[in-house]
């Protein structure tokens, strides 16, 4: 057989560790391993049922055709409506474009911005997929390293360091995956002023800013000034926010011709999205928002309870999140002890122990750009994280 040689990019592309740990933890269940997984990043609660009616009556209605490249005008107008009424932004529709979930947008971004060479700063952790989006570009990722001790937000003069004639934008993440980090008004006022002063597009992920807690409010940066926001590519969608995972429905607003070249790029890659989807994500955004808050308020429910189960243990520690639904556990005690004779040396390590001697999926922190972190998800019931709380404290015992 005549050897194929794949590209050069195909070749450097790291599969998401994020999605091929939870495929491996659901085919252990299928063969009747009791594992409580950690490693879920959607809700587990069922699309909220107003919405599934939508995408019923879509079906029957006949709505099952191509759309424009962009989405169609009506849910381009309802995420405008959104965008006004939550974050105090004014779009026109044609600054929206609709794609196959928020991570499709953030493909979409960066293949219509960087040239060969161009350099994105990506504040570590980083939700794992950014990197490798900046380099199917054929862009240059720049890691910012952030602190427990200062909450994983950067600084001005961090930034600042890793900034040069090459920096075409750097990525924001507030809510963050994997830290639940929310940053301030404060927060993003220093960074309009240096994005402004400096010509940097800011690529905001605004994905979890429903979920947010202890009373914050999401701040878009884009609503701080007109300046900024010509600079800035907002990026969010209905798959966090309203258990939609799975009909995989994104937007992006931002500069038109930003926009427009993101639809040329898309109509290419995929002609539209699904139609039904589409239909269903209007009337998400603009029904009834209880479904939203009822969820909101039992994930903090779950953060408060697993937050002060993981600190009562020996050798993790964490920070309560603030948003999102992870927790970003530090291991950096554990490194160099042993688990029934095998020595932590990695988070890759005490994740494959956890899965094989406790039955706890967790997602490796080296996925995230930090390898003395694993990640928990919350996005689970009470009883499975108590469950999976008991087995990691088991485990810890027998530490040495």
């Amino acid at each position: 057989m005549q050897r194929i040689q794949l590209s050069e990019k195909a070749k450097n592309i790291s599969p998401s560790l994020t999605l091929s740990i939870t495929a491996s933890a659901n085919e252990l269940k299928q063969k009747g391993v009791d594992i409580v997984a950690f490693t879920a990043g959607e809700p587990d609660y069922n699309t909220p049922e107003h919405i599934q009616e939508a995408g019923i009556k879509a079906i029957k209605s006949g709505i099952t055709r191509y759309t424009p490249a962009a989405g169609t005008l009506e849910l381009r107008e309802a995420i405008c409506q959104k965008l006004k009424n939550d974050n105090g932004l004014d779009y026109t529709p044609e600054q929206i474009i609709v794609s196959s979930g928020a991570k499709h947008s953030l493909y979409n971004v960066f293949q219509v911005l960087l040239n060969p060479g161009d350099e994105v700063i990506i504040p570590v952790p980083y939700w794992t997929s950014y990197p490798e989006f900046v380099t199917l570009a054929g862009g240059k990722p720049v890691f910012l390293e952030t602190k427990k001790e200062k909450n994983f937000k950067f600084s001005i003069s961090e930034l600042e360091e890793l900034t040069t004639p090459r920096t075409k934008a750097i990525i924001l993440n507030s809510p963050g995956n994997p830290t639940g980090t929310v940053f301030d008004l404060e927060d993003l006022k220093e960074l309009a002023a240096y994005a402004v002063k400096h010509g940097i597009i800011v690529v905001s992920d605004e994905i979890y800013e429903k979920l947010i807690y202890d009373g914050l409010k999401h701040t878009s940066i884009a609503s701080l000034n007109p300046e900024i926001k010509e600079l800035t590519i907002v990026v969010n969608g209905v798959s966090k926010a309203y258990a939609m995972t799975g009909w995989r429905i994104g937007y992006a607003a931002g500069r038109q011709d930003i926009i427009k070249a993101m639809s040329n790029f898309q109509s290419h890659a995929t002609s539209s999205c699904c139609a039904i989807s589409q239909y269903a994500s209007c009337i998400a955004l603009t029904g009834s928002q209880e479904p939203v808050e009822k969820m909101r308020a039992e994930f903090a429910k779950r953060r408060d309870y697993m937050a002060e189960r993981v600190n009562s243990l020996p050798y993790l520690s964490c920070l309560k999140p603030k948003g999102a639904f992870y927790m970003w556990v530090s291991i950096e005690e554990l490194i160099g002890k042993e688990i029934k004779g095998r020595k932590i040396d990695s988070s890759t390590t005490f994740a494959d122990i956890l899965i094989k001697d406790a039955h706890v999926a967790v997602i490796p922190g080296i996925a995230f750009g930090a390898d003395d972190y694993i990640r928990l998800s919350y996005a689970t019931s009470i009883e499975q994280i108590e469950k999976g709380m008991d087995r990691i404290e088991k485990l810890l015992a027998t530490v040495e």
